[in-house]
């Protein structure tokens, strides 16, 4: 069997639940017009090479705060000549509302993806992440509605279950918010919950727990720590972990992000429709796992790995200690089934980490 990943068309390194593979079989012959926002930034140019593979009509959005231009340079060359003129870009904002209009003029489906990330991030500036992904949601809404867009999805987040202590977590359930970042992510699944009841405007959010894969940015002071940490060890440098390294995480392949939003936009469920969704794969993984996993992909290309050992420091404010996320919902009305689990989805990606991160 094969699937259809974030990349070239690879063997499955686990089966693929029919609803995807059904889905994958029958969008090239239903082509359909997307507005991917966040366009080039990490999850966005992941969805825009997995649309064009499937000979879909692409509009993208971004103004590049987080993006990389180089990100959609790389999907260029991943697609055929033909792929890629079905790809039409903007270069706008989301906190514009003449942008959300101009780009979702003629959408059928709405991925939106367009946020700034990062607890830490949120913590020293959160008026800056309150405008892009508060207002600039609302705009992005606003807009959507207008269009008579067909399907909006958007990227919600595990931030959401904030201080509830209860693993798994369930989305019905959850706490008191731990950052700003988490509550502009707990107003977004209100609005979205509100244009439902108001409008009749239909939504699906997908809290993510932890994406990481190609593309993912490495560099600065907010990013990931899978590309983050890979960087370090190949360059040789310190790889520091918040706390004891025993908090633990629901560590999430890209493909398993690309195949939900599919799934969530084409779904004729009607009572998939307005609901928010966990993202993950359902297992945990500690920072001392995690550090040795990544590490032991590594040493075989660079020796100097062999006797590499973190260093630890205080925990971070606004952190969670563990997080697990409960997919059943997700793979009950959605039809979502992980394709990697976390080494696997290491693997997957390692390649790619090392051409992009490599010294010259």
């Amino acid at each position: 069997m094969y699937r259809y990943a974030a990349g070239p068309f690879r063997t499955a390194t686990a089966p693929v639940m029919t609803a995807y593979a059904d889905l994958l079989a029958r969008l090239p012959a239903e082509p359909k017009t997307w507005l991917i926002t966040g366009v080039a930034g990490f999850i966005g140019c992941n969805l825009l090479e997995t649309l064009l593979r499937l000979d879909q009509h692409v509009v993208g959005l971004d103004n590049f705060a987080t993006g990389h231009r180089h990100n959609l340079h790389e999907i260029q060359q991943a697609v055929t000549p033909q792929q890629w003129s079905r790809f039409r870009f903007i270069e706008g904002d989301i906190r514009v509302p003449g942008d959300c209009r101009t780009a979702c003029a003629g959408v059928d489906y709405v991925l939106h993806q367009a946020a700034l990330g990062s607890v830490p991030r949120s913590l020293e500036d959160p008026i800056t992440t309150n405008g892009a992904n508060i207002d600039g949601f609302l705009n992005m809404l606003v807009a959507a509605r207008d269009a008579g867009v067909a399907r909006f999805v958007y990227a919600a987040s595990s931030s959401t279950y904030g201080d509830h202590p209860a693993l798994p977590k369930v989305e019905a359930v959850i706490g008191k918010p731990l950052s700003p970042y988490a509550v502009t992510k707990l107003v977004n699944e209100q609005y979205a919950e509100v244009f439902a009841r108001a409008y009749g405007f239909r939504s699906i959010g997908l809290r993510y727990f932890n994406i990481f894969g190609a593309r993912q940015d490495p560099n600065g002071a907010y990013a990931a720590v899978v590309p983050k940490w890979t960087a370090a060890m190949i360059r040789g440098e310190t790889v520091y972990i918040n706390g004891d390294g025993e908090t633990s995480r629901d560590f999430c392949y890209i493909d398993n992000a690309v195949q939900a939003n599919l799934l969530a936009a084409a779904t004729t469920r009607e009572d998939a429709v307005d609901q928010v969704y966990n993202v993950a794969v359902g297992e945990r993984t500690t920072l001392n796992e995690l550090f040795e996993a990544i590490r032991t992909l590594l040493a075989p290309r660079f020796p100097h790995l062999e006797h590499c050992r973190p260093s630890y420091r205080d925990f971070r404010a606004g952190d969670v200690r563990h997080s697990l996320a409960d997919i059943g919902k997700a793979q009950r009305l959605l039809g979502y089934a992980p394709s990697h689990r976390i080494r696997e989805g290491l693997a997957q990606a390692m390649d790619w980490y090392v051409r992009a991160l490599s010294p010259r």
